[in-house]
Order: structure tokens, then C-alpha cells, then sequence
């Protein structure tokens, strides 16, 4: 990969990052209500993965959706502004941090219901399928939803129909507060769980930007020639709590333990990379803060300027028959 190649990766992840810790201070000032669930630690796999898509394949997620959203291209500013309940967002201000859609992108949520949207995956990955097209489906969702019926569900039809759908297991060790060994009898065998239907499965290190987009990219290459499932461990951290209700380390992880895993913080890794290849200098990170604090402040300044929706938006975008 080239120094614009690398410096776009980056930047990509220092925007995610950026808009993160700027949402967790918009929800401490109540200008965001509801959940918030924050990216910051796992950026390197929701931008490493959907590097390797093309603008019509789909991305289908669950709630901690805000750096999926942004990595597939999704406007900073509609981004906020559906966090802050406004009709300019995403979603006319409807769905909230939870349930992001932006459909001309592919883009297709963002789900509260743990696990839930893994059947929607294989619904999409049948639909192409049928249609016979070459598109593929990332689905990514955390290790927590495992053990859930709908998931076991979702692996069986995708491999029993070869369907072109990647399930990225993101696996940041803690379902919600609780040490994931304590509720995944199999936490120390995932990929058994893909396996165990027939699904060809791979581990990679989810905090390392380059190694998620060089195996998506040779598993994307293969499911457009020859769909079918297929599953990815990504292994990754989330620095902060489960959601802003949760305290940064809670009482279920230590200070200490935070603290030596940000010391393979994404950016850093990536930044470490382009410096000894000696691609970039400090002018040139601080180039890139420069600009994405200004994206950042705009989205800001858009939700904040924008109207909330109406008493009558209650009826509109309803199906009846």
C-alpha cells in the first residue's frame, strides 16, 4: 500500500475516533439521549473490512453502529444530527445511535436486538443469491450474540444455500459487563462455532487496520467467484465502557488492563507503521487532526442548527395498507 492509501486508513479511524469522543461529550451535555454505545478502541475492524467492499455490496451491523456508519461513507453531519434526534439525520431523527441506515449506501443498520440482525444478513446474502448477482454481505456483531438461537439460525441456512455472506465476529472479550469466558463455553474455540456448520473461518488481529482489509480483501476476491459463507474472529477492545451508562472500566475489567491494551491502539499501530516506512511525518498527522477536528465541529454545528422533527413525522414513512 502507498503513503495516500495508508494516510486514507488513518484518517478514517481518526475521524471515527474523533466523532466518538465528541458524541460521549455531546451526551454529558444532554444535547444526546438514549443509548450510546462507543467505537473508540475497535475502529481498525469496521474500517479494514469495508475498505475491501465496493459501493454496492452490504454492511449490516448491530447498535454499536456509529463507526461501521462512518467507514462505509455515511455524511458526518446526518450522522450527529440522527444521535441528537433531528429530522436532518439519517433517518429523519426516528432511529437514534441504535438503528443508523443509510440505504443508497448499503448501509443497512444498525439493530438493538443482540444477534437479531444476523438473519437479516442471510436474507440479504439470499437475495443476491437470487438475483444472481456477485455482491457479498458483511455482517459484523459481537461475540455476545453467539450463544443466541437466531445466529446458529443465520450460520445453518447461509451454509446450507452457500450464501455470499461474511459474519465478522467481533470479539472485544466482554459481552456488555460480563468476561465473555463466563458466558461462551466455546470463547476459547469461536471459529469452532463457524466451523461446526461447515463455514471456513479465519482469526484476525481486529486492531490492526492492514491485516483486517488484506484478509477481507482475498475473502471478498473468493465469494465473488465462489459464494459462500464465511466466518472472521476479529480479535479487538473497546476502551470504554459497554455504553455511556457504564463507567470506562466498570467493575468487571481493571485500570491496568485498559491501559496496556491501549498500547496497541489502532492508530497507533498504523501511525508506528507509516513513520518507519517513513511516509508521513508529524506535519502530517497534525495536518489530519486539523481536518478531521473541522468535520467533526461542522457535524456538530449541523445537528445542533437542525430542527427536531415534527408531531406530524409521527405518520410519515408508516406502511398501511
Amino acid at each position: 500500500m502507498d503513503r495516500q492509501d495508508l494516510l486514507s486508513l488513518y484518517r478514517q479511524m481518526l475521524l471515527i475516533r474523533r466523532f466518538e469522543e465528541k458524541s460521549a461529550e455531546m451526551y454529558a451535555l444532554a444535547k444526546i439521549a438514549g443509548f450510546l454505545h462507543l467505537y473508540i478502541g475497535e475502529e481498525a475492524v469496521a474500517v479494514g473490512a469495508i475498505a475491501a467492499l465496493r459501493p454496492d455490496d452490504y454492511v449490516i451491523t448491530s447498535y454499536r453502529d456509529h463507526g461501521h456508519c462512518l467507514a462505509r461513507g455515511s455524511d458526518p453531519g446526518k450522522v450527529m444530527a440522527e444521535l441528537f434526534g433531528k429530522a436532518t439525520g439519517l433517518c429523519k431523527g426516528k432511529g437514534g445511535s441504535m438503528h443508523l441506515v443509510d440505504a443508497p449506501r448499503h448501509f443497512m443498520g444498525g439493530y438493538a436486538i443482540v444477534g437479531g440482525h444476523l438473519p437479516l444478513a442471510t436474507g440479504l446474502a439470499f437475495a443476491i443469491q437470487y438475483r444472481k448477482q456477485d455482491r457479498v454481505v458483511l455482517c459484523f456483531f459481537g461475540e455476545g450474540a453467539l450463544p443466541s438461537g437466531q445466529a446458529h439460525e443465520a450460520f445453518n441456512l447461509a451454509a446450507l444455500w452457500n450464501l455470499p455472506v461474511v459474519f465478522i465476529c467481533e470479539n472485544n472479550r466482554y459481552a456488555m459487563g460480563t468476561p465473555s469466558p463466563r458466558g461462551l463455553a466455546l470463547f476459547a474455540h469461536v471459529l469452532e462455532t463457524a466451523r461446526s456448520y461447515g463455514i471456513p473461518a479465519e482469526q484476525v488481529d481486529g486492531m490492526d487496520v492492514l491485516a483486517v482489509r488484506r484478509l477481507l480483501q482475498d475473502v471478498v476476491g473468493r465469494l465473488r467467484v465462489k459464494p459462500g459463507p464465511f466466518f472472521v474472529e476479529a480479535r479487538t477492545y473497546r476502551f470504554m465502557g459497554h455504553s455511556m451508562a457504564d463507567p470506562a472500566h466498570g467493575h468487571y475489567r481493571t485500570k491496568i488492563e485498559v491501559e496496556e491494551e491501549r498500547k496497541r491502539d489502532p492508530l497507533l499501530l498504523l501511525r508506528t507503521i507509516v513513520e518507519r516506512h517513513d511516509l508521513a511525518h508529524e506535519a502530517d498527522f497534525k495536518q489530519l487532526e486539523r481536518e478531521v477536528g473541522e468535520v467533526v465541529t461542522t457535524a456538530v454545528r449541523f445537528a445542533e442548527d437542525s430542527p427536531y422533527p415534527t408531531p406530524a413525522a409521527l405518520y410519515e414513512d408508516v406502511l398501511v395498507e
